[in-house]
């Protein structure tokens, strides 16, 4: 199938995209820039600025003068709900463009891009609520005090996104700290900086006030870590490697800012003898190779019961043959590239060393012969696989599946937490006990039945262990964006 053609709007935007900053667009003071790869080419299609600490010290400086003025949080609640509201809808109408801009920037299939551009619209709308319903409370005193607490916000929240997902984590920070009356600066990563640029846009269009909506784009260790250790920043919000996130955490030691990590994965997806195989096959598949595998949740170590074994893998492996890998804008591509070529180079040196540990390949394997130029990986299942295999215990971020036998329920508990991360799980099982027991066996954050990948903004979302902690979505966003004062009033 031909690719689809570019939009003029996505053409135009990608002419010369730069960073907003006070409300207004921002060159990097030193005036350098990076160049933005489609990963389906290996090409550049455009640049952004190369923003540093200096920028970041302007976003910073900006964010902090629309908090303390109160601009944006001294409006009435029904107003931040209606541009909370006006937010998602200026998302939703832009789905095509958004979604453009998304698969050229990371390589995801174009259908894929437009349900994320979709998913971060919900997160404006859910958060758009919040504005009205969040408060403080009166507290039991003696007659002659009268005492209240005030929910407040933080302050200044900085936000470090991934490339895996840029839109969707970008209004998962965004739309959180506005809602419960914070400023925002945001730095996208650098391989995927496009849409949190118009994302911010946007904002601005919507009737957010110049300042309170900043973003920096630039590379992490200068960018990334000079927001990060920013003494005028109350809150980092980061998703990303559970290695970067030990850097950020040291990075805002210096004024003790609030830390919120959500980190990688090595989720277990656990398939028991009584489960539809062929369901349970689909989305195995589903949860392991969505997005080329460039997922934090994905069910890379695909637990099977041994009496199922090879009538699960036979049917895994038909569903992953059935999925075309080809360019990002070509509407029928199941999977796309991996984001960069230094992502292809770590997928394709875990495959090798899958291999190097005695695992088997069942199907995939290698790169495809008739795409060169782009960052293609075949998706690979591996069988054989032992649980302390560097292939079933290190976070790979890419399109590849470890299939390990277990022989029961106790050792795929056993199994399944014999990890550093816990971040997610799946289990499929008829069995509604099955399922119970296992969903509270299981030492991860979100525990799927009979399915994988769904999330909500109105359900929390985080890890156990070295998958981060802190939650994002949902009723927990509001401890991690607000801060509670007790107020004392003498009556006598």
């Amino acid at each position: 199938m031909a690719q689809a053609e570019v939009l003029p709007e996505v053409t135009k935007f990608t002419e010369q995209p730069k960073m907003i900053i006070g409300g207004k667009t921002a060159d990097a003071v030193t005036a350098k820039t990076f160049e933005v790869i489609d990963p389906s080419t290996g090409k550049a299609f455009t640049e952004v600025p190369l923003g540093d600490l200096a920028d970041v010290d302007a976003a910073v400086a900006a964010a902090r003068e629309a908090f303390e003025d109160r601009r944006w949080a001294g409006l009435r609640p029904g107003k931040k709900t209606e541009v909370l509201f006006k937010i998602a809808d200026l998302i939703k109408r832009n789905i095509p463009e958004l979604a453009q801009l998304e698969s050229l920037d990371s390589g995801k299939p174009v259908k894929l891009a437009s349900g994320e551009i979709w998913a971060a619209a919900e997160a404006f709308r859910y958060y758009a609520g919040w504005p009205t319903k969040f408060h403080g409370e009166t507290n039991a005193t003696d007659d002659n005090m009268f005492s209240y607490s005030l929910r407040e916000p933080l302050g200044v929240c900085g936000g470090i996104i991934p490339w895996n997902f840029p839109m969707i984590m970008a209004s998962w920070k965004v739309a959180p700290a506005l809602a419960f009356g914070n400023t925002v600066v945001l730095k996208p990563a650098e391989q995927t900086p496009l849409t949190a640029i118009r994302l911010a846009q946007l904002c601005l269009e919507a009737g957010v006030p110049d300042g309170v909506v900043n973003v920096v784009t630039g590379l992490g260790p200068q960018a990334g870590q000079a927001l990060a250790q920013h003494d005028n920043v109350d809150k980092i919000a980061f998703t990303g490697s559970t290695e970067v996130g030990r850097k950020i955490l040291h990075a805002t030691e210096g004024n003790l800012k609030r830390v919120t990590l959500e980190l990688g994965g090595k989720s277990p997806n656990i398939v028991f003898a009584d489960a539809n195989i062929r369901r349970a096959s689909k989305g195995s598949m589903m949860g392991v190779f969505l997005n080329s595998g460039q997922v934090c949740t994905a069910g890379s170590r695909i637990l099977v019961e041994s009496s199922i074994h090879d009538e699960f893998v036979e049917s895994l492996v038909e569903s992953t043959e059935s999925m075309k890998v080809g360019p990002a804008l070509e509407e029928d591509t199941g999977m796309g590239p991996v984001v960069s070529k230094e992502q292809l180079e770590r997928v394709t040196g875990y495959i090798d060393i899958g291999r190097s540990e005695g695992a088997e390949v069942a199907t995939g394997g290698g790169v495809p012969g008739d795409l060169n130029g782009g960052y293609f990986v075949n998706p690979t299942i591996f069988t054989g696989v032992r649980n302390e295999m560097r292939i079933a215990q290190e976070e790979i971020f890419g399109p590849v599946a470890a299939v390990i036998k277990v022989d029961d329920v106790d050792e795929a508990i056993a199994v399944a937490n014999d990890t550093i991360y816990g971040l997610a799980a799946a289990v499929w099982t008829e069995s509604l006990s099955k399922a119970h027991r296992v969903a509270r066996g299981i030492r991860a954050g979100t525990v799927w039945v009979n399915t994988a990948g769904l999330y909500d903004p109105g359900i929390s979302f985080g890890g156990y262990k070295q998958s981060g902690y802190g939650r994002e979505l949902g009723l927990q966003s509001m401890e991690t964006y607000t801060q509670t004062k007790s107020v004392w009033i003498n009556l006598k």
